[in-house]
């Protein structure tokens, strides 16, 4: 049997494992716990190929633990209990530490055949580590969420997807017998779409497409031979969220017949209605927000129709809601304006409540001019009062910047009759 290069090369330790730092590097939370032998029940949440199943074999290999793999695709509660059953005899009485569950794609378990690990995670039997690509607090139970750790991955970068190429011609056998010219990447790096699986299967299609003996890659010879594939939706596959990315940027970009174009791909492959919707609902305050409030009310209620009738009826809303979102106006002011809040936090950390606006639950407090100065906007003329609201040093900070249109230029108005020039940029 042929195995293919991305498992050929899968990390077996911590040292081998590429990306994630911000769980396996140095200062890595999952590489302390590791480290410290004292694994948690886990939830690996993350797109396709960026080393969710990978990251279980290296902590099943460092610590020396019985390791159980099952795919939620064909397994059952047998299965499930099968593996506890093992798990229970063979474990805990020999004073070992339990043995890990893997369960790979683990939203596709129903509600029943989740609730067959609750026992055996609240005593200990097993230590479970599931692998998922969707949002695990829609698609995991809360009993099981609540018992388990979430780590986030994310899609690799350039240069981690660099380091899958050079560690895919320097370790694996197959490949140093070849003689192989790595001589650009970009365009294999670019078809990955941050995918480390899609980018070593491409890479190996490649090479194995070859018939000289000095194998010279570049991404003239990728583009000739890494065919984009017309093959029918997969929501399960990479498409899952390809398809996906297009009809929100169709959706951003205002084309209303290429978003439809891009709905009809993910209905007629099967794809989860509310999987659909909770995109539509983020849309609509991304990209849409200010400029048209109305449109969060309308992807809200596109949701909430979603989940009570499916298919084939939801797909009539989908679209009206598709439709009205793409010949929206457009405006990410919402969404820069709590960023820039987030990232001034970041880097200057958070200033003190000027007293006139903290609470004085107590006679203690009032007596240190804790909201003694708080003026009560609705006792003056219009309710509105011009007194500080913003910390010390912080006098005239701007985050919401409103963008050209219609309904937000009215803000700015507002916002300047109120202010004057105060919060104007500097």
């Amino acid at each position: 049997m042929d195995i293919p290069l991305a498992e050929r090369i899968r990390p077996k330790s911590i040292d081998d494992y590429i990306g994630q730092s911000h769980l396996m590097g140095e200062e890595g939370v999952i590489r302390k716990v590791i480290q410290s032998d004292t694994i948690p029940s886990m939830i690996f949440w993350g797109p396709p190929g960026v080393g969710k199943t990978s990251l279980a074999n290296v902590i099943s290999n460092t610590l020396k633990r019985p390791f159980y793999s099952l795919s939620a695709i064909n397994a059952g509660v047998k299965d499930v209990r099968e593996i506890i059953s093992k798990a229970s005899s063979a474990g805990l009485f020999a004073g070992r530490k339990s043995p890990i569950l893997f369960i790979d794609e683990i939203h596709r378990f129903s509600k029943s055949q989740q609730d067959s690990l609750l026992g055996a995670v609240e005593k200990g039997i097993i230590t479970l580590i599931g692998a998922t690509t969707e949002n695990p607090s829609f698609e995991v139970i809360s009993a099981l969420l609540s018992r388990c750790q979430v780590y986030v991955l994310k899609a690799h970068g350039v240069d981690e997807l660099n380091s899958f190429l050079q560690k895919a011609l320097t370790e694996d056998s197959v490949l140093k017998s070849k003689k192989i010219k790595l001589e650009e990447s970009a365009a294999l790096i670019q078809l990955s779409g941050g995918d480390a699986r899609s980018l070593l299967n491409n890479f190996e299609l490649i090479i194995n497409a070859s018939s000289s003996d000095e194998i010279v890659i570049d991404n003239k010879a990728v583009k000739q031979i890494v065919k984009t594939n017309p093959m029918m939706f997969d929501k399960s596959g990479e498409q899952h969220y390809d398809v996906a990315s297009a009809l929100i940027k169709s959706i951003r970009g205002s084309d209303v017949n290429a978003a439809i174009y891009y709905l009809a791909i993910m209905i007629s492959g099967g794809e989860d209605p509310k999987f659909i919707a909770r995109r539509l609902l983020i849309s609509a305050s991304e990209d849409i927000g200010l400029a048209n409030p109305t449109a969060l009310v309308m992807a809200n209620s596109c949701f909430q129709a979603v989940e009570k009738l499916g298919y084939p009826e939801c797909r009539i809303i989908l679209s009206q809601t598709v439709v009205y979102l793409a010949t929206s106006e457009k405006s990410n002011s919402a969404y820069l304006a709590i960023d820039k809040a987030l990232a001034h936090i970041i880097n200057k950390g958070v200033s003190p409540i000027p007293l006139h606006l903290r609470n004085a639950p107590s006679e203690l407090l009032k007596n240190l001019d804790y909201g003694k100065d708080y003026k009560y906007a609705h006792d003056y003329p219009g309710h509105f009062v011009n007194q500080e609201f913003m910390p010390e040093g912080m006098e005239g900070q701007s985050f919401f910047e409103p963008a050209n249109n219609s309904r937000e230029l009215d803000l700015k108005n507002k916002i300047s009759n109120w202010w004057g020039n105060k919060y104007e940029p500097k």
